[in-house]
């Protein structure tokens, strides 16, 4: 199973961004889909997840301004980011377990990581 994030970008403080993360390969079915960050020097941290039967759970440093979203259908995860804050500045990952492959067998899968940069 691969994970493909994309969206990340240069914005401007107060400005927004969408990330969208799409899991492929043998899949048979995909529980949590999450989002987590990694800002230079700093441990890597939950962002955001979100479980099948769409319940959200998020950091308290991003409440209020980003919410997380899925697609079951086409196993795609999303993180619409608002009102950025330049310490909001990291690469973020994207992040998936479930069952897939052949056979079937648990999966936790990474996505490469999509640089969001909020300065002005």
């Amino acid at each position: 199973v691969q994970l493909q994030a994309s969206g990340g970008g240069l914005v401007q403080p107060g400005g927004s961004l969408r990330l969208s993360c799409v899991a492929s390969g043998s899949i048979y079915r995909v529980n949590v889909m999450g989002w987590y960050r990694q800002a230079p020097g700093k441990q890597r941290d939950l962002v955001a997840s979100i479980t099948r039967g769409n319940n959200a759970t998020y950091a308290d440093f991003v409440k209020g301004r980003f919410t997380i979203s899925r697609d079951r259908v086409k196993d795609t995860v999303y993180l619409q980011m608002n009102s950025l804050r330049p310490e909001d500045t990291a690469v973020y990952f994207c992040n998936a377990d479930g069952h897939g492959g052949r056979p079937v067998r648990p999966f936790d899968a990474w996505g490469q990581g999509t640089l969001v940069t909020v300065s002005s």
